[in-house]
């Protein structure tokens, strides 16, 4: 039937639906139980240690094996990603890590730990490709940061507050449970994300307002099913552009310092700090909150330049190279005597940690609009390149030395690397052009 004038009138003025934000929650929760999947061994390691005989070169190698898989599946887990969409690509992800992470519990050795974590790194490795597809597909330019940084939230939420709860299963009930708790969890949320995940054009909670709304402001509406084909060119650009080899750079140097703290930085409060199980708990809040405060601080700063006419650029790079340089600051732990002092420290370096997490707003704002979930499983792939290096070296140093001094120099330095990167190599922040339309 056609539609007559004041109709006519009325839709275009339709008020715009918020699905996105919904979809946006999700994304929240997922994440939130992709870090308590991470960060389950770190809580369990003083005591899976000390029951399986590991030392510290044991246990850094032990840590590592999440991120081994987890870096070289990226690149596969991209491709999967854009061939199934984001709707069954997280499911199966979801279901499949948090399965093993049941598996963990029944681990009797080093080889067989060693084994299963490598199948959650594997299994893990399209979740943030695709959180960051769709942002990227929900979201405009104007609140792409902050939803950023809202999913990013979920990581330090779910590690502030659900840290103690693990020492305490811990302290009760022992490590293993650690495992078939978190484990269960995840299983039960892939069937939700199933059902509950909709691309915005397959989405009739989202009206046409909101629809036009995320297009004209960058969002990739229309771009969010599944990609008929990936081609070999589309993968090669996505290493050929400073701006991306630099934000891969600084992705490295900011992951570094997020796997101490989800490595070893509850044994370092055991074991270098003389902290009981239940008071480490409580006392490794602190910089978890102090994270979770940088990942909103640094969302809202981004958009806030934006909408006061701040170049892309300017917004998207501020925030990244100031967090970095609050990280640089875990070395004054070195120097200070008191507990109190050094959890401060430790909140400062993670607080900048959480700050500098919206690079990976930086994918959706540079990747070629064709090939966005590929481009953040080669940028997580290169990120986390320090999941697998500063764990190893972290035991290592503490192996050879009996402290954690050298440890905190090391992540250190690296936070040194990626505020460099971001100044002299990242340079101007635009969106490249498909291979396929050049």
């Amino acid at each position: 039937m056609a539609m007559g004038p004041e109709n006519m009138k009325e839709h275009a003025a339709q008020k715009k639906t918020n699905k996105r934000w919904f979809m946006l929650f999700l994304l929240f929760v997922l994440t939130a139980i992709n870090y308590l999947d991470r960060t389950n061994m770190a809580v369990a390691a003083p005591s899976m240690s000390a029951e399986l005989g590991f030392n510290a070169a044991s246990m850094g190698l032990l840590f590592s094996a999440f991120a081994w898989s987890y870096g070289l599946m990226q690149i596969p887990g991209g491709w999967f990603l854009e061939h199934f969409g984001s709707r069954i690509a997280y499911t199966i992800s979801l279901f499949l890590w948090s399965g093993f992470t049941v598996l963990m519990g029944f681990g009797k050795s080093f080889a067989s730990l060693f084994g299963i974590r490598m199948a959650i790194g594997a299994a893990e490795a399209p979740a943030f490709p695709t959180n960051s597809r769709v942002v990227a597909s929900w979201f405009p330019d104007s609140e792409r940061a902050t939803a950023t940084s809202i999913y990013t939230a979920g990581e330090f939420i779910g590690l502030a507050f659900l840290t103690p709860v693990l020492f305490w299963l811990l302290e009760h009930f022992g490590w293993r449970e650690i495992f078939y708790v978190t484990g269960i969890i995840g299983v039960i949320a892939s069937g939700f994300w199933y059902f509950l995940y909709k691309d915005p054009k397959e989405c009739r909670g989202a009206n046409e307002a909101e629809l036009n709304y995320i297009r004209t402001g960058g969002g990739l509406a229309e771009k969010a099913g599944k990609a008929a084909h990936i081609s070999r060119a589309q993968v090669l650009e996505l290493f050929k552009h400073r701006q991306l080899l630099g934000v891969y750079l600084g992705q490295f140097a900011n992951t570094s310092t997020m796997y101490f703290f989800l490595t070893w930085f509850p044994t370092y409060l055991v074991v270098a700090k003389q902290m009981p199980m239940l008071k480490a708990g409580f006392y490794a809040v602190i910089p978890y909150i102090g994270a979770l405060c940088g990942v909103l601080l640094g969302g809202y700063w981004s958009d806030s330049m934006l909408r006061h006419g701040k170049s892309l650029s300017q917004a998207r790079k501020t925030p990244v190279i100031c967090g970095l340089l609050c990280s640089m600051t875990i070395m004054a732990a070195n120097y200070a005597d008191s507990l109190t002092a050094v959890i401060a420290i430790m909140a400062v370096a993670f607080f900048g940690q959480g700050m500098a997490a919206i690079v990976w707003s930086t994918v959706g704002d540079i990747a070629p609009a064709d090939s966005v979930g590929l481009a953040g499983g080669v940028f997580n792939f290169i990120g986390n390149l320090a999941g697998i290096i500063t764990p190893i070296v972290i035991g290592m140093i503490v192996q050879m030395t009996g402290s954690f001094v050298g440890a905190m120099v090391f992540i250190s330095c690296i936070a040194a690397v990626g505020v460099f990167s971001f100044i002299f190599i990242v340079g101007d922040i635009h969106r490249i052009e498909s291979v396929n339309k050049q």
